[in-house]
């Protein structure tokens, strides 16, 4: 149940509906754009937002494939093609063609995606092309109907007999082929008779140089002076405007141009008869084609709803079957769209409506929101119960109402002698007989209309029925009675539309939770209203209420400075967790590489010590054996001294090299070759030093061995190198250059900006990003694109789904980037 009767005018609905129209292509659509129509079927509305959904998707991302032309309704030609005896002529069967030549691009487009890909637009085409049994003419054989193969059969019918430009084809039969190579003979034998006589006329002054061949009543004739009619025997068919030229036949061509009239009515005569054997063999398929049209502009209907939310960046938000609201970052489509053209942007609404507070209380100056706020919510609760996507962000939840009741603006009528608080009072009236848990009302200027006082109490009465009746709404209001019942009453809460009290400027954001000021005195004072006037005011409305005022101000300027010492916090809390992660990486890092390095050692020594014992062992048996030989003993023990010797450890020269030699080695460039890159190859990272050995393939992936490190990596971010340049860059066969880790963790930064890149630029980046993030161990990571039409979201979200290591991809909050960043949640 919808209240009042011209809602859709006061919401803006109309608006909507004029747009729609605007976008549909064709006739056919805009049928459905007037048929329109609020419900609370909540599984109809389901298929329609699935509908504009998948709509959507398809003009995004494949505008190309999909036929955007020759939209046309051809209904009237099918009522005359259904009437025994009649015919379309050759333009009424061009428009045919072209539309049914739509009807199969449609049909071919979705033939040809995969069985899952737009379950619901599939669904369409199939209810509308679905085979049915139908009977011969003795009603004794079943027959089936492929509604499908009967359209390209008449499509192939008629693009045999109908050119691309409308006209009936010569070979469209062979007394048609016949007839007119008939004429073209003709034709050409007539214009040499006539040109023959042209030049003789012209050669004796009858005819002026500029005069040439022309046409009356279907014959062929030549313009010659009034003067001089006579010297050429013939027949004057007309003459000019002034007399001073006739359009003369001569007697030399008349059986000629008599043999083409005659060869003209053959012709038409070969046209009708193709015509209607043409329209009999489509008479049978009108049904089918019927059916085949309202397909179609179901489609440039649910195209133009799709068009309609690419404009306002409409979506299809989490819906269930009960009553809530709960929506971020809404905006008003309209206003939206004004702003857009102006280069302005519109504050998007953020709002709750549940069980447990179903009515909220909006309160704050004017100017600062409030009707543009309820006229927010009234719209897209009513454009998404009409099948139509809302510009509101993609975590938002939206739920089902059976009635919409709206009192705003003035609806005072002089025909029933109604001001405009009792049309106030006319409207709530009826809010309260027909109110129930299922309805969403809208009150602007709650109360306002007659005096203060009584129209405080009349009010809080009124709202306090509406509260029992279990309805959800939204309104707004100055009273301060009204705020004060809201803050102590179950099911009502209070809302202020966010002011500057510091600058008395509005900032159009809706804050839930607290009421709002009307901030009056202190918008007197920036208006320059004289200082005693104000004062006086004070005094008469007492203490308590200035009172009230000032510390709602208060508040809002406490809050100001509190919001930005809580951001400033933020940004030092999120940079302290950021060095103290890194930290904690380093130091695992460290540690291991410590471990590393001490289990080599005692492995070395180990073995040191293993060798010296066999060595000591072995020199005391050969002095043993040489029997104890003053200068046997002494080789011995020399040679016992050398392999000592050979023990001790070098002392490392480190050699500084110039700066110059130093920048000059890092530019060092390693030599890429050609190749396909498989197990075993030598490959480097892209705009990286670091080198390494391909160990296996997963897809577009690769499991690269750098150093003791192993990682995967995309193959598009490999080069090949050859084993050549592989052994001169490490200086052995199996030293592998690994990365500096310690360098990599130091710089790396969780977060990364693609604002203004293009997809593939975006992607490459996004790889890079996530290779290093893998490698460093992190948890969490920021990626920043910006909103603008989601495209670029959509595209980055869908990539990092190919991570197996991606644990989750979520909006950031939304003082923080909103839908404009992505949070990278890691396994």
């Amino acid at each position: 149940m919808l209240y009042p009767q011209n809602i859709e005018q006061k919401l803006g609905f109309d608006k909507i509906r004029e747009r729609l129209n605007e976008l549909c292509v064709s006739t056919l659509g805009r049928s459905f754009v007037e048929k329109v129509r609020f419900s609370d079927n909540y599984d109809q509305i389901q298929k329609m937002i699935r509908q504009v959904d998948e709509m959507k998707s398809i003009l995004q991302f494949e505008p190309q494939a999909f036929p955007s032309q020759n939209f046309l309704d051809v209904n009237y030609q099918l009522s005359k093609a259904s009437i025994e005896g009649a015919f379309l002529t050759e333009e009424e069967f061009f428009n045919v063609k072209l539309s049914l030549r739509t009807i199969q691009e449609c049909l071919r487009f979705f033939d040809n995606k995969e069985p899952e890909s737009y379950p619901t637009l599939r669904e369409l085409v199939g209810s509308a092309f679905a085979e049915r049994e139908k009977k011969d003419e003795e009603k004794t054989t079943v027959l089936i109907q492929n509604p499908k193969l009967e359209i390209r059969s008449l499509l192939d019918a008629f693009d045999k007999i109908i050119d691309d430009r409308g006209k009936l084809k010569d070979n469209a039969s062979a007394e048609l082929q016949a007839i007119r190579r008939r004429i073209q003979v003709q034709e050409v034998d007539l214009r040499k008779k006539l040109d023959s006589i042209l030049r003789n006329a012209r050669s004796n002054g009858w005819i002026s140089d500029d005069f040439s061949l022309t046409l009356r009543g279907g014959r062929m004739v030549i313009p010659i002076a009034a003067e001089h009619k006579r010297k050429i025997k013939g027949f004057v068919h007309d003459e000019s405007d002034t007399g001073k030229t006739v359009f003369l036949e001569p007697t030399e061509v008349l059986e000629a141009n008599n043999e083409i009239r005659e060869l003209e009515s053959a012709e038409k005569r070969e046209i009708i008869r193709i015509l209607m054997e043409l329209t009999t063999k489509m008479r049978p398929q009108v049904p089918v084609l019927r059916k085949a049209y309202t397909f179609l502009g179901i489609v440039d209907f649910i195209r133009a709803k799709a068009r309609l939310a690419i404009e306002v960046n409409g979506i299809a938000p989490l819906s269930i079957n009960s009553q809530i609201v709960d929506w971020k970052n809404a905006v008003h489509p309209l206003l939206y769209l004004s702003f857009k053209k102006q280069g302005k942007s519109v504050k998007p609404l953020t709002i709750t409506l549940n069980a447990e507070n179903r009515i909220l209380l909006v309160s704050g100056p004017n100017a600062g929101g409030k009707s543009v706020t309820l006229k927010t919510l009234g719209l897209l609760q009513f454009m998404y119960q009409c099948g139509l996507l809302v510009p509101m962000a993609e975590h938002s939840t939206i739920g089902m109402f059976r009635n919409v009741f709206i009192d705003i603006g003035d609806e005072q009528s002089l025909e029933n002698d109604l001001s405009t608080y009792s049309s106030h009072l006319t409207n709530m009236k009826y809010f309260l007989l027909n109110s129930d848990r299922k309805t969403l009302f809208l009150i602007d200027e709650f109360g306002t209309g007659t005096e203060p006082t009584l129209g405080g109490a009349i009010a809080e009465s009124i709202l306090e029925d509406l509260n029992k009746s279990g309805a959800y709404g939204a309104i707004n209001t100055h009273y301060t009675n009204l705020k004060t019942f809201a803050d102590k009453t179950k099911g009502l809460i209070n809302g202020a539309m966010r002011y500057d009290a510091e600058h008395l400027e509005p900032l159009y954001e809706l804050e839930i939770g607290k009421p709002g000021s009307s901030f009056a005195i202190e918008i007197a004072y920036k208006i320059g209203l004289p200082k005693a006037i104000i004062d006086k005011s004070k005094q008469r409305i007492g203490n308590q209420q200035v009172s009230f005022e000032k510390l709602i101000k208060e508040l809002e300027i406490e809050k100001k400075v509190f919001a930005d010492k809580n951001v400033e916090n933020a940004t030092k809390q999120r940079k302290l967790d950021q060095l103290l992660e890194q930290y904690g990486s380093l130091k695992t890092y460290l540690d291991n590489e410590k471990k590393t390095i001490l289990n080599t050692a005692k492995l070395q020594a180990k073995e040191l010590v293993k060798n010296a014992n066999q060595k000591i062992e072995a020199t005391i048996k050969e002095i043993r054996e040489q029997g104890a030989e003053k200068l046997s003993t002494k080789e011995i023990r020399q040679d016992l001294q050398d392999f000592q010797d050979g023990l001790k450890m070098e002392k490392v020269v480190v050699q500084v090299k110039p700066k110059e030699e130093k920048e000059q080695t890092e530019k060092d460039v390693v030599e890429v070759i050609q190749g396909e890159i498989t197990v075993g190859s030598l490959v480097r990272i892209k705009g990286q030093e670091a080198l390494g050995e391909v160990l296996g393939l997963r897809g577009k992936d690769a499991e690269v061995a750098i150093g003791d490190l192993k990682t995967t990596v995309k193959l598009n971010r490999l080069e090949k190198i050859s084993r050549k340049e592989f052994k001169q860059k490490t200086g052995s066969k199996t030293k592998v250059v690994g990365l500096d880790m310690n360098d990599k963790m130091m710089n790396f930064s969780f977060n990364l900006d693609i604002r203004g890149k293009r997809g593939e630029e975006a992607l490459v980046e996004v790889d890079r990003f996530m290779n290093d993030a893998i490698m460093v161990g992190y948890d969490e990571l920021r990626i920043v694109h910006g909103k603008g039409d989601g495209i670029l979201r959509t595209l980055i979200r869908n990539h990092l789904r190919g991570y197996k290591q991606v644990a989750k991809t979520q909006d950031e909050h939304a003082d923080r980037g909103g839908a404009g960043v992505t949070l990278v949640s890691m396994k």
